[in-house]
């Protein structure tokens, strides 16, 4: 008896476990995605065992995985449970969804574990609660992708971090706002467990507050139930359109970016505002 061992997601003719964990393109997707240094001329390889201790041993900044939550093993099950689903059941996993899901879940099984308290009473945990992140999201029927812009502000108006990103076109606008209002989160889980949001769209405040009345969203709501989870504190309000007019600008850069885009940092870079077409 022949055993067909082409790979499920991919079509490879050859399914190793490195090819399924780290090679096959939606892996390689989620990978890149994920809030891990991933240089491509050093990770992923060939090698099983070379990615791994390139995961264990010889990436930037191991000081500190451990209080930072280091998310990888829990990409790696994510992976592995997505090739799954696509082997028994047929369902593809979009990679951006496993990161959040690996992510979200690294958080909470750390929380869980933790035996300090969640909310800090220092004089940093305290002006953070006073921070607001502006979030937006850009569609447009004819481009390929929807953006995502947000911009973090501190209480006297300082700009303390900004993010900007693109994924494919969601199905509508207001799938696009969703889906910038969880990156931010996301973003700033890694930052904060306490954070209040911001956003012009009314149509997200009141699908969090209700959420039995919009079933077409049920997915992404659970997504952000599971990503709500991360804060101890958590708040988010309605600001009119003239106030988020710079999370709009970000969120119009990505989605007219001709590639994927994620970057978080404490300005716009020139190659996002000028791309080089390839």
């Amino acid at each position: 008896m022949r055993c067909d061992n082409h790979c499920p997601r991919c079509g490879a003719p050859e399914e190793t476990i490195n090819h399924a964990i780290f090679e096959c393109p939606p892996a390689l997707q989620t990978w890149a995605l994920a809030p891990i240094l991933t240089p491509p001329s050093l990770f992923p390889s060939s090698g099983i065992y070379t990615n791994m201790d390139y995961l264990f041993w010889r990436r930037p900044n191991m000081d500190n995985a451990e209080d930072d939550c280091d998310p990888f093993p829990w990409i790696i099950w994510f992976i592995w449970k997505a090739r799954n689903e696509k082997l028994f059941r047929g369902i593809n996993r979009d990679p951006l969804g496993t990161v959040r899901h690996a992510v979200a879940e690294c958080r909470a099984w750390h929380q869980a574990n933790s035996k300090a308290p969640l909310l800090s009473t220092t004089g940093t945990q305290a002006i953070r609660l006073r921070d607001v992140c502006i979030v937006d999201g850009s569609w447009h029927r004819e481009q390929a992708h929807s953006g995502a812009g947000w911009i973090w502000i501190d209480p006297d108006g300082t700009q303390r971090l900004l993010g900007i990103h693109n994924q494919p076109r969601r199905i509508s606008p207001l799938h696009a706002e969703l889906e910038a209002l969880m990156w931010a989160m996301e973003c700033a889980a890694q930052y904060t467990n306490v954070q209040a949001f911001a956003t012009d769209c009314q149509d997200v405040l009141k699908m969090i507050e209700k959420p039995e009345d919009w079933p077409k969203f049920s997915t992404e709501l659970q997504e952000f139930s599971s990503l709500r989870k991360l804060f101890s504190s958590f708040s988010i309000s309605y600001l009119p359109r003239a106030s988020t007019s710079k999370a709009d600008h970000l969120a119009k850069l990505a989605r007219l970016y001709p590639r994927s885009l994620s970057f978080v940092g404490y300005s716009v870079p020139g190659w996002v505002t000028t791309p080089t077409r390839v």
